[in-house]
């Protein structure tokens, strides 16, 4: 009886504690809520404008996996084991050296002692895994690490310049990953924060297209917009922006060229292919100019640019009728079908060939063509000279369907070669004998902007 009666005298004075207060309750839950939506607001939108926040939002063009993302964003975030310099020469990174043995099938790599992970744990041998196929590992201390590959494969010391991860993208570098967002299996953007000061932020977004891009960086989205391919937007032009700077710079990893079908009827004629090449011009807006399949300061260049430069009484030499051939009847016509972004690039070689007398028809494709005469593409350069997928005659990608024994033999030997200089002198063999036979054209390595506000 006693409990009831206490039970009812604190309803009775809660009842009336909030009958006198309660207008005062509600207006401090009210100011609470405001205060706690303000503070959110604060945070997201107004943290990278203090003096001591510095984000950068990065845009960035191109459709991505979480197992394949843009170099740009990996060398932020990890290390490997050696990492590939301007010449494309290897060099040690978080390995501190390395020794080949068995004509190189067997990589011996001694790693860096003070090389730490952005969770605070350091590097050592069982934190390395590449997930090589057929390749044996061995670890016979924390500071070595032995690869033994079944077949000589002197591209191996590129191949471990890949970043090395721990789960969930815990890294060697500079930053850590602070969030990942998809659509699906494709990254819509991720954002990195420096492992030293958590105040220094990298978002990336990614857009499905340039226009997409230059749209998002007018519109305030992003602080920057990388690898365009030039800097207009509609009828305006970022260079004219008061409040932006634009970076040009020549994408080396990128290679513009004419490929052609050597099994083309037409096409598998090597004079008609020399003619195309003579008559290319030495110099293209777009980019800068590659007479070859590599860069003029590549370890593997020739260089023997100067015996292929523009040259049109030696271009319309190849296309001369032998003789008693009646050379009204040998009107040459061929079609290039080209990737939309290399629009202006074809329609340009169309004028340029008709100089030498030879009528283009110019076709626009999103993708690789599986039939056709001449193909303006690019492929990505890889950074070691090793180029067999492309010209091996055995391989899926030599869309030229081009086949050389030479050729096939120099790219064979080029894999299993270790010494350097001896690497070189193939190379340069290769390069000198895939010109003088002409399966495709090179053109430019192209232009690329990066534009962000000031």
């Amino acid at each position: 009886m006693i409990f009831l009666k206490r039970r009812r005298l604190v309803f009775w004075l809660v009842k009336a504690y909030l009958k006198k207060w309660r207008r005062t309750a509600v207006f401090f839950f009210l100011v609470g809520l405001l205060f706690f939506f303000a503070i959110r607001f604060f945070s997201s939108y107004f943290a990278n404008k203090l003096p001591f926040v510095r984000k950068d939002v990065i845009g960035i063009v191109g459709a991505y996996t979480i197992d394949n993302l843009p170099s740009e964003i990996l060398t932020k975030i990890s290390r490997g084991l050696t990492y590939t310099s301007e010449n494309g020469l290897p060099k040690p990174d978080t390995a501190l050296s390395w020794e080949i043995k068995d004509d190189g099938k067997t990589y011996i790599f001694k790693l860096k002692d003070n090389i730490y992970f952005t969770n605070g744990d350091k590097l050592n041998s069982e934190s390395i895994n590449y997930d090589f196929i057929d390749v044996l590992e061995e670890r016979s201390d924390k500071s070595t690490i032995v690869y033994k590959l079944k077949e000589s494969y002197s591209p191996f010391l590129t191949t471990v310049s890949r970043p090395i991860f721990k789960g969930n993208f815990v890294g060697l570098g500079d930053y850590k990953v602070k969030n990942i967002k998809l659509n699906g299996n494709f990254v819509q953007s991720i954002d990195l924060v420096s492992k030293e000061n958590e105040y220094k932020i990298i978002s990336y977004q990614m857009y499905p297209t340039e226009e997409a891009l230059k749209i998002a960086y007018n519109l305030g989205e992003i602080t920057k917009a990388n690898g365009l391919t030039n800097t207009s937007y509609k009828d305006l032009d970022f260079k004219n922006y008061k409040n932006s700077d634009v970076k040009k710079y020549v994408d080396k990893n990128t290679l513009v060229t004419l490929f052609y079908n050597t099994q083309d009827p037409v096409l598998s004629d090597k004079k008609l292919r020399d003619a195309f090449t003579y008559a290319t011009p030495d110099n293209f807006s777009y980019g800068e100019r590659s007479y070859g399949p590599f860069s003029s300061r590549f370890w593997g260049n020739s260089n023997t640019i100067s015996e292929y430069q523009q040259d049109f009484e030696h271009s319309k030499k190849f296309l001369e009728a032998p003789e008693g051939q009646d050379e009204s009847n040998s009107k040459i016509k061929v079609e290039i079908k080209a990737l939309s972004k290399y629009k202006d690039v074809a329609l340009d070689l169309k004028d340029i060939y008709k100089n030498i007398g030879i009528e283009i028809s110019v076709s626009i494709v999103d993708s690789f063509p599986q039939n056709f005469q001449i193909f303006l593409g690019d492929f990505s350069v890889p950074k070691d000279p090793d180029q067999y997928t492309l010209w091996h005659s055995n391989q899926g990608n030599n869309i030229t369907k081009y086949i050389n024994l030479r050729i096939d033999k120099l790219l064979e030997d080029g894999r299993k070669t270790v010494d350097i200089g001896s690497r070189q002198t193939i190379y340069s063999d290769f390069e000198k004998y895939l010109l003088d036979d002409s399966p495709a054209t090179f053109l430019y390595f192209p232009y690329k902007y990066d534009v962000s506000r000031k």
